[in-house]
């Protein structure tokens, strides 16, 4: 728990960034003629003012932030707090916004995200969402409307046909798109009242029309918010039968037509639908392939020409941006009817697969659980998420005859850790060999429920690794949708995850544990095997540091730990020169060589003092009688896992038990 002056000081940094957001997001409103609005306004950044939604989107998302990986792929601050593991769509997703605001035929193209159920498409669209709210309170994405409009268009669009090739050379912009029916009408008489239409900001529910005097158009500023329906729109799918398609581009408001008389008047037309909602943003369709064929075209014809057809109206101008996203159950159906080919045609398809790192995944596991007061209230020991996400990964490999021994160093390349025998090259032909891997498997949410029932059952508040592997059995047996075949697989996949990764991972933890001094015994261990490796590249004999005698370099020794990640006899003279070259490298650059500076060796070193340590460990953890001694060696390995390592004392003693049972079986 934290203390009071810590929780003191979190708030008051809260307070303050609160403070800096409200001032950095501090809008200017602005309202007043077109005239006006050429005059003061479109002057100080013309580009600004003509941006189509797509160069919108894309301005944002640049604002936001963007860093290189060492891979040389572009992470977005956007996503970065929020979505995990899938770096590959989310630049796919940003290069179709790139592409689109540069002019392409990208931007005339549906975007369609798939992939499977909790995968993070509907997060992406939301966080694009509340990015596009928050930019459009910033100087930097300022957006201006006409004051009144329906579709709340740009005041460029009062620009006149013959006067566009001259606005371009004098701003050096260009003009597309042309007023909504709304609007138009709104310039065709003058107001019967005399009053002037910028005073009045309901002007548009009266006779506000302006006698073609387009200059005196009022216009103001505006804000992107999905509640207010300003430049965000959703629609999601009805049952096909009653599904209407006034959702998304309105109907006739009989209420008005008595008013107007004129079912074909502007005015008599309820401009509520989706599409309308999101001119100047983006239009979401959840589950997109679930609609009606008359809703994709309509769609596809809004994107292609940016333009949609309504009954008694001309063409109405529309500029969005339409993001969709639906599972691949719905999308294999939607490939099987050959009708539906001009449809693909028009669609930007990015996969939106689950993670296969798993230390991604567990940061999701991670940030599910961090509002929810039954997790707040237990203790997970430190490798309780990275256990269930080896094998939530090991379920959306790629189903072939692959021994567990590849399958566990498949887990390990997909998480970028170094695999013996696998170069950079071959890992990367590992992640592209399978493009289906990640479209199947356990979700997220799969795990957390079984983690939750867990806890549920914990009585004392405590949660082990090995007891979320048999949370996990028992969610795959009570799960009727899996069938026996995959449950037995699943069942597996849970034994590769203890063997392979978790057993490393504790037998590791207790080890340092037990050592107050391992540090220092392991780089004074690494300096030998330094030593020893120098005399034999060189052929010259080691002087021994006690008796001050010289002998021969110990070769026992070397391949003692070296054996203990597998190096073979033929290949042991690579790799030593390769650590030598990596201990050379360290000294001209003045630093030291330390464990980690060669993880592949650090993992020798700490599997080698294992081993010899072994029969001190089963002594401390083992005693069914201890004496105060035995009790105090127990005592003190237990506090040091509690204190440095992540463990509370319940979970500490079951780790202690555990490592004592498999050296028990080696």
């Amino acid at each position: 728990m934290p203390t009071n002056s810590n929780q003191s000081e979190r708030q008051s940094e809260f307070v303050r960034n609160l403070v800096a957001f409200a001032q950095q997001h501090r809008a200017s409103h602005w309202a007043g003629t077109f005239a006006e609005f050429l005059e003061k306004i479109l002057p100080t950044n013309p580009r600004g003012i003509a941006r189509n939604s797509h160069q919108y989107a894309w301005d944002m998302i640049r604002w936001q932030g963007s860093e290189i990986d060492q891979q040389g792929h572009a992470r977005y601050r956007l996503f970065a707090d929020e979505l995990y593991g899938i770096d590959d769509a989310l630049e796919r997703l940003a290069d179709y916004f790139k592409a689109a605001s540069a002019g392409s035929e990208v931007g005339r193209r549906l975007l369609l995200m798939l992939g499977p159920p909790s995968g993070g498409k509907s997060s992406i669209v939301i966080l694009l969402k509340r990015g596009l709210e928050e930019y459009s309170h910033t100087d930097e994405g300022a957006l201006y409307a006409i004051q009144g409009c329906p579709v709340h268009e740009t005041p460029l669009h009062l620009v006149p046909y013959t006067l566009r090739p001259q606005f371009r050379e004098t701003y050096g912009v260009e003009v597309v798109g042309d007023l909504c029916p709304l609007c138009r009408s709104r310039l065709a008489e003058r107001r019967t009242d005399g009053r002037d239409a910028v005073e009045d900001p309901s002007a548009h529910r009266r006779e506000d029309k302006l006698a073609g005097d387009f200059m005196q158009m009022p216009v103001h500023r505006i804000f992107i918010s999905e509640a207010g329906r300003v430049g965000i729109g959703t629609y999601a799918p009805h049952d096909p039968t009653t599904a209407d398609i006034a959702d998304l581009v309105g109907s006739v408001d009989l209420s008005k037509v008595a008013e107007y008389g004129d079912e074909g008047d502007p005015r008599a037309w309820s401009w509520s639908g989706a599409m309308y909602a999101s001119s100047r943003g983006v239009l979401e369709m959840i589950e997109i392939l679930k609609v009606k064929r008359e809703f994709l075209y309509l769609l596809l014809t809004l994107t292609q020409e940016k333009n949609v057809k309504v009954s008694r109206f001309p063409l109405i101008y529309l500029d969005e941006a339409v993001l969709a996203h639906t599972n691949l159950a719905e999308f294999r159906r939607f490939l099987q009817e050959s009708e539906n080919e001009a449809l693909l045609d028009r669609m930007v398809i990015i996969q939106v697969p689950y993670t296969l790192s798993y230390k991604e995944e567990a940061r999701i596991y991670r940030k599910l659980i961090s509002s929810a007061t039954a997790f707040k209230e237990v203790h997970l020991d430190p490798h309780v998420m990275h256990t269930a996400a080896v094998f939530a990964i090991l379920t959306r490999l790629h189903e072939g005859e692959d021994k567990e021994s590849e399958l566990s160093k498949k887990v390990r390349v997909h998480a970028g850790e170094d695999v013996e025998g696998v170069n950079q090259a071959d890992a990367e032909h590992i992640k592209a060999k399978m493009p289906e891997e990640g479209l199947g498997g356990v979700s997220p949410r799969f795990v957390i429920n079984a983690l939750s029932n867990a806890i549920i059952q914990s009585d004392v508040k405590s949660l082990t690794t090995m007891e979320m592997l048999l949370a996990l059995k028992d969610a795959i047996d009570s799960d009727a949708r899996i069938d026996p075949k995959k449950k037995r697989k699943w069942v597996d996949f849970l034994v590769i995850g203890r063997k392979d990764f978790y057993n490393r991972w504790v037998k590791e933890d207790v080890h340092k544990a037990l050592f107050v001094s391992f540090e220092q015994e392991a780089q004074d261990l690494l300096n030998k095997y330094l030593d020893e490796v120098e005399a034999t590249l060189d052929n010259r004999p080691v002087k021994d540091p006690i008796t001050n005698d010289e002998r021969k370099p110990d070769e026992r020794f070397l391949r003692s730990v070296e054996e203990k990640i597998h190096i073979s006899d033929s290949g042991k003279q690579s790799f030593r020169q390769e650590v030598v070259r990596k201990a050379m490298g360290a000294f001209k650059r003045g630093e030291k060589f330390a464990l980690s500076s060669h993880e592949r060796l650090q993992e020798a070193i700490k599997q080698y003092l294992f081993e010899q340590r072994r029969d001190v460990l089963r002594l401390v953890s083992s005693t069914t009688r201890p004496d105060d001694e035995a009790k105090q060696k127990i005592s003190v390995v237990e506090q040091r896992l509690v204190d440095e390592y992540g463990y509370d004392t319940y979970s500490a003693r079951e780790a202690l038990n555990y490592v004592t049972t498999l050296l028990a079986q080696e």
